[in-house]
């Protein structure tokens, strides 16, 4: 049973400059998860599907494991569905299972990346998916102010109040299979949410991210 890891990045990007490349501790930050991706003794290969030579080299020079996919003018661009990008690396790899994951989850454990897939292997006959989420209670509104989870003429408290679950985007595990038979997405169509704590689960989307996520890394040795 082959699994491999799939590490998407863009030499650019729009909201954090470069922020694939950006030193994050003393390091370009995708050496960051590529290094505890390496970690993982189930993943037998990680593919990094980029249009930059710097990460190319970089990643190639870091981990036995890599194999890059050069990505073609097609899939290029900042509004590029990340599902497409994923067909193309499934279409030209030959694992029997998958899980995705970005640079911008530098917290993301390796014992995490093993706990999900042992639970993936163990369960494949009741779920055809797996991905991560982080629990949220708080009183949340829509932009028109109606309440989302909550009777705002009855002040529970939060911690009363029922939970949602927010996809993180730190990892989706997927087969083969689920992936084509779901319209080529990574959640299938019997997922399973995989629930994660609020530090691990930062995701670098904004430069507030990016200055948070370098302060629990450098202070919280467990993340690193």
């Amino acid at each position: 049973m082959k699994i491999i890891a799939l590490l998407p990045m863009k030499g650019h990007s729009e909201r954090v400059p470069n922020k694939n490349l950006r030193i994050f501790n003393d390091v370009p930050l995708f050496h960051v998860i590529l290094k505890k991706l390496d970690k993982v003794e189930l993943i037998n290969e990680i593919i990094i599907n980029t249009d930059s030579d710097i990460v190319s080299d970089s990643a190639i020079s870091m981990s036995k494991k890599v194999k890059i996919h050069k990505r073609i003018p097609e899939l290029c661009g900042d509004l590029i569905p990340m599902n497409e990008i994923i067909n193309y690396d499934i279409n030209n790899s030959d694992g029997d299972f998958y899980i995705q994951t970005h640079s911008t989850n530098p917290l993301l454990k390796v014992e995490t990346i093993n706990n999900a897939l042992q639970f993936f292997q163990n369960n494949i006959t009741d779920y055809d998916s797996v991905y991560s989420v982080t629990k949220r209670q708080a009183r949340f509104y829509f932009e028109n102010m109606k309440a989302v989870n909550h009777n705002p003429n009855e002040l529970l408290r939060t911690q009363d109040l029922p939970p949602l679950f927010e996809e993180n985007s730190c990892f989706y595990i997927f087969s083969k299979e689920s992936f084509k038979s779901n319209s080529n997405k990574r959640i299938g169509k019997r997922p399973h949410i995989f629930k994660m704590n609020k530090l691990e689960s930062v995701d670098i989307d904004e430069n507030d991210d990016f200055i948070l996520a370098e302060l629990i890394h450098k202070n919280f040795p467990e993340y690193q």
